[in-house]
């Protein structure tokens, strides 16, 4: 067995964060057939919460931290929680970017659980007032430039998915990647003042979706020769990564925090991936996972009760993440543009499946970059859901999908000198595909900057021209 290394989480003060689940993987490993003694295991102590402290200056940490251990095979497993994924991803991306900087030490296993990887809602809210104020209430500062990186679609975290989703499979030079979430909000944590501790789709902070790493990357762009003002769809995916739920668990807490908590199914699943040893039997774990993932999606329902009135009905249907990035052939972002999706044929936006739109938040330091929360399963269509105390009662009737799915930009500047024009999507290409359930796409519209002839012309004549108010002209091609 090679040495372990538990990673934590934003704004952890103390190692208790980590429960009893180091205790309990070492008892159940024996079993497991994993010799795992308390001489393997490392807890790491590592600051998020002060403002100067950024994500390179962790990352850099990290790895002198690692130097420390004088590893006798020179490689370690490691089991991160929340934000602890994102660290050490990008201490693999800065191992192999700047190998002269970095250790040569070879992580095998990189087993996360409830990461962060492509933020988390609350980032946004941590920065503000009250993130500041419950900060300082502990003692401590929010950790401003860490929540920077967790906020979603920021600029950090982009880059480095979008390095995962362009890169080469892992798996296949020896290295296995490993996302567990809980499926739900721990409800007595919830916070009237923050909805989002309550959100269906996530854990209460981190959605399900933002820690999957099956994630794709689609370009809307003109096409060569085409419409203008047309947008053709490309679409890249990444390399498959093993994506496990943990039912009933949420992020944290001692009762069902996905790791405070030491619960079973966390340790099981952790020993399951401790087991890979080849690339072929890292792909049959993504097989279970899959299929085990599907049969908790199947049972939806879940009721909260709320003492003497009737319970709280919440429908586990699954999720998407949709990061959209607008900006247009020039690199410029393009500020207040309108995404409108649509329905049907010909396309229309009242077709829309109702409730499909769950959240939309923007990122505070880049405003053209949106993040929208869907509801994949009522863009693929659903079956009915019965009451699971009496079948015969409907809770949500069946409902059809409404594709093909379709969608039009509207700028803010339709004329002018340089402006941009309305874009839709080619009529051939259907949006559908490019939304996983629980997983997140990154979606770069690319508008046609329109340059006019207007803004350089050339005269022959010698009499003075006043062209302070020039005629726009024909759009140069």
């Amino acid at each position: 067995m090679t040495t372990l290394v538990f990673v934590h989480g934003w704004s952890v003060t103390n190692t208790s964060t980590y429960g009893s689940l180091p205790s309990s993987l070492q008892a159940q490993a024996s079993a497991a057939g994993i010799p795992l003694t308390t001489a393997d295991i490392w807890l790491s102590e590592y600051v998020s919460f002060d403002d100067a402290v950024t994500m390179p200056d962790v990352v850099r940490a990290f790895d002198h931290a690692l130097r420390d251990l004088h590893l006798q095979d020179a490689s370690f497993a490691c089991i991160t929680h929340s934000t602890g994924g994102p660290v050490v991803r990008e201490w693999l991306r800065a191992q192999r970017e700047r190998p002269g900087a970095f250790s040569t030490i070879r992580l095998t296993h990189l087993m996360m659980l409830a990461p962060a990887n492509f933020g988390s809602a609350l980032a946004q809210l941590g920065k503000g007032v009250l993130g500041r104020l419950k900060a300082w209430a502990g003692g401590v500062e929010p950790g401003q430039r860490i929540l920077d990186w967790l906020e979603l679609g920021s600029r950090e975290s982009l880059s480095l998915n979008l390095d995962h989703i362009h890169g080469d499979d892992p798996a296949e030079r020896g290295q296995y990647l490993f996302a567990l979430s809980g499926d739900r909000p721990d409800r007595s944590l919830y916070d009237h003042i923050n909805s989002y501790t309550g959100e269906d789709g996530s854990d209460g902070v981190v959605r399900m979706a933002a820690a999957n790493l099956n994630a794709r990357h689609a370009v809307l762009t003109r096409e060569s020769g085409g419409d203008v003002n047309a947008l053709a769809l490309n679409v890249t995916t990444a390399p498959r990564s093993a994506f496990k739920l943990i039912p009933g668990a949420s992020h944290s807490g001692t009762d069902q925090g996905v790791m405070a908590s030491s619960p079973p199914a966390t340790v099981e699943a952790l020993l399951r991936c401790l087991k890979v040893r080849d690339a072929a039997g890292y792909r049959q774990l993504c097989d279970a996972f899959d299929a085990e993932n599907a049969q908790r999606d199947a049972n939806r329902v879940e009721k909260e009760s709320v003492g003497p009135f009737p319970a709280r009905v919440h429908i586990h249907d699954p999720r998407s993440m949709l990061v959209i990035r607008l900006a247009d052939e020039g690199g410029e972002p393009l500020h207040g543009a309108r995404l409108l999706f649509k329905a049907g044929t010909p396309p229309n936006p009242d077709w829309m499946p109702q409730g499909f739109m769950l959240d939309r938040q923007a990122n505070s330091r880049d405003g053209n970059v949106v993040t929208f929360f869907l509801n994949h399963g009522l863009l693929a269509g659903v079956p009915r859901v019965a009451d699971p105390d009496s079948s015969r009662r409907t809770l949500r009737p069946a409902m059809d999908s409404h594709r093909p799915y379709s969608a039009t930009i509207e700028p803010t500047d339709l004329s002018g000198l340089v402006h941009h024009a309305l874009a839709t999507t080619l009529a051939r290409d259907d949006l559908f595909p490019i939304f996983g359930p629980h997983q997140t796409t990154v979606l770069d519209v690319v508008l046609p900057r329109h340059v006019r002839e207007g803004v350089f012309r050339l005269t022959q004549s010698r009499a003075p021209e006043d062209f302070h108010h020039p005629e726009p002209g024909d759009v140069i091609p």
